[in-house]
């Protein structure tokens, strides 16, 4: 006969006793020495992008310094930091930066929105709607073949050097990278979970709203985080064409006078707005995908 197990001390009478390994210290131990261990691989990450950092700019201002490579053409760090506090402090050849920014963050978030509206409708239409994707699928293919930078002109033409020609190359931008992903989205939706909403009685518009917009929320979203980029590039592009103010004004002055600070200095402040804009756009995913497990 074999031996009973003796209690664990300190084991509650008439409670099952956990094993060592499974006790509360010992998991409460484990998650701390986890936890560490996710902090410095944190702090790991973010030294050794500082680190590539300061030596990617450190040896660009030293290959200029020493005349390795030409500042005329490529500039180098200090200088176009300079240029940054100048644009700040004295303002542009157009007038004041942040009014330049402004302008440009409000045709790239009207296109953007317009753009997202547009493409969301469009993709769950046609992704519902079998008849209606074999008609229009081959226009929406010929649209999106047509080069941007044409579409760029066209639209200067059209609608003047204001802010519509600049928001008319943003949607359009836009509209093709969120399409093609809500139409995909709904094309992938689940199909077992479609035909046991039919089977309970699910009208069409139930259907779209309740289990095939949820389930492609996912792509729809995802695309999201491109699209403001290229949502940014067609505003910028539009700008370079032909415009009044905004960044890409600034650029195509500073390329225009040879001012290569000038240029990397507007390609840093397009750098920081998107990067903020993609921030906000990651945040409005994880609350609306709350459901969704987190990524390890």
């Amino acid at each position: 006969m074999t031996a009973l197990a003796s209690p664990v001390a300190g084991a509650k009478p008439g409670t099952a006793a956990l094993p060592a390994a499974l006790s509360e210290a010992a998991l409460a131990k484990e998650s701390e020495v986890a936890h560490a261990a996710i902090k410095r691989r944190r702090l790991m990450i973010i030294g050794l992008r500082l680190a590539v950092l300061v030596v990617t700019l450190g040896g660009w201002e030293l290959a200029a310094r020493l005349k390795w490579i030409d500042p005329f053409f490529y500039s180098q760090p200090s200088l176009i930091w300079n240029q940054l506090v100048e644009w700040s402090t004295e303002g542009t050849s157009q007038g004041s930066l942040w009014r330049q920014v402004a302008v440009t963050l409000e045709e790239t978030v009207l296109g953007f929105l317009i753009g997202s509206v547009a493409g969301v409708i469009c993709g769950i239409l046609l992704g519902r709607n079998k008849l209606l994707s074999d008609v229009f699928s081959l226009y929406i293919q010929i649209a999106n073949s047509i080069p941007r930078v044409v579409l760029g002109s066209v639209f200067v033409i059209a609608l003047g050097l204001g802010m519509a020609s600049k928001v008319a190359l943003a949607v359009v931008m836009v509209f093709f990278v969120v399409f093609g992903n809500a139409f995909q989205g709904v094309r992938e939706a689940d199909k077992y979970m479609i035909a046991n909403a039919q089977i309970l009685g699910a009208s069409p518009r139930q259907l779209t709203t309740a289990v095939v917009i949820p389930s492609a929320m996912s792509w729809i979203l995802a695309s999201l985080h491109v699209s403001f980029g290229f949502a940014l590039v067609g505003a910028v592009v539009g700008e370079f064409l032909g415009a009044k103010e905004g960044i890409g004004l600034l650029i195509s002055t500073a390329q225009g006078a040879f001012n290569a600070s000038g240029v990397f200095a507007a390609m840093i402040v397009l750098a920081i707005v998107a990067l903020a804009a993609d921030f906000l756009l990651s945040r409005a995913e994880k609350r609306l995908l709350k459901w969704r497990p987190a990524a390890f």
